[in-house]
């Protein structure tokens, strides 16, 4: 067998002809090429393993691909890359999976279910291997378990070079050349490339989609393509899919109408695609991604977090679910509500994959049925700008309002897997890991937001500059439902960095919860969370229980709030709160009289309003007392001036 293994690994078919395994910016550019010796080779029972020399990595695979069904081309050329690499990859694979190194690449004889992730570097069933580097030292005991000699470095990080295998086994470093051969010989290939002017459409534009070859054709050369993806299909356009470039020239264009249906199908992203190219044509680029926004989304009757409604949602909490909390205080109140939002008998803990879908559907942006509500830039999104690669910049992501580094969950393998909503794990309070896809706090967020956020507590972190902070209570509540949900967690006072399991500042949480109340867009929310994880956030539908447990009834008995009382309650929100001099109002859905008062009783203000709005206190630093006042309910508020 080692004779064999040694056999393969000298004088096999195929061999790794070039690699490059780190590019500049965002390192989407990177790939793997094979090289059989004669063209056209099969690459069935073959298997291609990719080893993380990294201490964490332990020298073993992360990622493998079966190369059954795939053959070399007529240069005897097989590519794996990303769907940036040009000419186009036959294997696609996402961008940027290719680690930098110290790791290695390797070619078998074997099936894909030969190499889990995490096994170990072999040179069992060995065809070819390369280990390389980005100026990284090297990695001994990977060379020793591939029974390489020589660890290949492609260049410092991001550099622009490949590694390539010369004619006599040995590596040269230098400029990329996917699809063609090393040493500059073989068949030449003719690539057509694709393009639009644009990248998105409204349903009804017209556009037109450009073809273009390398070199003039000598010939008639008829080719198809097709702009299906999952929802999109030939019903939702018109337009010549099969196509000729005349003797003698190098493009062809054809031009797309896009259907005005009535139906909502959501925003979709029709893929330019070649059906048919045969040698010498193929691909330069390919899986041209485009964008359709469906305008029949539609709107929820209720608004969003920064033009707040109250009473037009109603919660889906069973009868009688917090009726064991009444006549409880302190310890034992706090106790019986975990017992009620982590009983192992009745929860459920979906994948943080799975929350992707419930974040579509918690999140979505009550304006625009194909949008997401993010958290804090306070905007809509389109639902599909969910972040994939490394890039974040227009996309959106999920944002944990008690930061994973703070809280001291984290993710599995198992995490990966959009498993839906009826397949899901038994949870308990002692379950901590499963805060890491709890979605009561868990929010849709841009991307770049996200990591300006980083792990900062609330009040050290106050959003973006210029935003309402129509999120604010929105989030302390998700913090607050977490503590009470998992053993381990704790709100405090200040901010306790480096402490796992505290989350502060306390005193910041219950302003913003006090400020911004629970609005219908957040019982929207509590209702499909409860959908899906089958508990609730009670601190939206019994807001004022934060106060028994944290703030200033600490201590005294709880008894749930009659449904007349909610109904009577006049709810808005104002902030910020303290403010520096004008106030933002929301929930004014009708005619509202606002009056501002001194603490001594004075009436310094009065004013009507019919819609949210703001007011703007030109008054010396201090407290003062606000009443609004509407269809026969009255609020006061006390706002403090800095």
């Amino acid at each position: 067998m080692l004779l064999l293994a040694f056999s393969c690994h000298s004088f096999g078919q195929i061999v790794i002809n070039e690699l490059d395994c780190d590019s500049p910016g965002i390192d989407n550019m990177e790939f793997v090429e094979l090289k059989s010796d004669v063209p056209n080779t099969s690459l069935n029972g073959y298997v291609l393993v990719l080893f993380n020399g990294s201490d964490s990595g332990a020298d073993s695979s992360y990622f493998t691909i079966d190369l059954d069904g795939f053959t070399t081309d007529n240069n005897g050329l097989f590519l794996i890359g990303s769907d940036a690499v040009a000419p186009f990859p036959q294997f696609l694979i996402a961008a940027n999976v290719i680690q930098n190194g110290a790791d290695a690449v390797a070619i078998y004889l074997g099936d894909d279910t030969d190499f889990p992730e995490g096994t170990i570097a072999t040179q069992t069933n060995l065809i070819d291997a390369l280990v390389y580097d980005t100026s990284d030292s090297d990695d001994t005991v990977l060379m020793g378990l591939l029974g390489v000699t020589e660890q290949i470095s492609e260049g410092s990080s991001n550099n622009t070079n490949s590694i390539q295998r010369n004619n006599d086994g040995s590596y040269t470093v230098t400029t990329p050349t996917p699809r063609l051969l090393n040493d500059g010989s073989g068949d030449v290939f003719n690539a057509i490339s694709m393009s639009t002017t644009q990248s998105q459409f409204v349903e009804e534009d017209v556009f037109d989609i450009v073809f273009t070859a390398q070199q003039n054709v000598t010939a008639d050369f008829e080719f198809s393509f097709s702009l299906d993806n999952y929802g999109f299909n030939t019903a939702d356009f018109t337009g010549n899919t099969t196509l000729t470039i005349p003797s003698g020239q190098n493009t062809v264009t054809t031009t797309i109408t896009l259907i005005d249906d009535t139906f909502d199908e959501g925003d979709e992203e029709p893929l330019v695609k070649f059906s048919n190219l045969q040698w010498p044509f193929i691909p330069y680029n390919n899986f041209l991604k485009l964008r359709v926004v469906d305008n029949d989304f539609t709107m929820a009757p209720f608004g969003t977090p920064i033009n707040s409604t109250y009473g037009i949602v109603a919660s889906t909490q069973p009868n009688g679910y917090y009726n064991s909390l009444d006549g409880l205080t302190n310890v034992a109140l706090r106790q019986a509500l975990q017992d009620i939002i982590a009983d192992p008998n009745v929860v459920r803990a979906q994948t943080y994959t799975d929350c992707i879908d419930i974040l579509k559907e918690a999140d979505q942006n009550p304006e625009n049925s194909n949008q997401v509500w993010l958290v804090y830039q306070e905007q809509g999104r389109a639902k599909l700008d969910f972040q994939l690669t490394s890039v974040n910049t227009g996309k959106w992501n999920r944002e944990h309002t008690f930061p994973r580094s703070r809280a001291g969950y984290y993710s599995i393998e198992e995490d990966e897997v959009a498993d839906g909503i009826d397949v899901f794990w038994t949870t308990k309070a002692d379950s901590l890991r499963h805060g890491n896809s709890d979605a009561h706090a868990l929010r849709a967020v841009d991307g770049p937001e996200n990591s300006s956020r980083g792990n900062q507590f609330y009040g050290e972190y106050n959003g973006p500059t210029g935003t309402f902070g129509g999120f604010k209570g929105d989030v302390a509540r998700g913090v607050f439902y977490l503590a009470v949900r998992y053993n381990g967690l704790e709100i405090v006072n200040g901010f306790p960095d480096g402490l796992v399991g505290q989350f502060g500042d306390l005193q910041t949480l219950l302003d913003w919860h006090r400020n911004d109340p629970p609005d219908d867009y957040e019982m929207n929310r509590n209702n499909v969370v409860y959908n899906w994880q089958f508990n609730r956030n009670p601190f939206i539908d019994q807001p004022d229980m934060i106060e028994y447990i944290w703030g200033n009834m600490v201590g005294e008995t709880w008894e749930q709030n009659l449904s007349i009382e909610e109904a009577q309650e006049f709810k808005v929100s104002l902030y910020p709160n303290p403010t520096s001099g004008r106030l933002f109002i929301n929930g004014i859905k009708t005619e509202t009289k606002i009056e501002v008062f001194s603490v001594d009783g004075r009436q310094l203000m009065s004013q009507v309003i019919d819609n949210n709005s703001y007011v703007d206190l030109n008054y010396t630093s201090g407290l003062y007392l606000l009443r609004l006042t509407s269809e026969g309910k009255s609020v006061i508020k006390k706002i403090l001036i800095k």
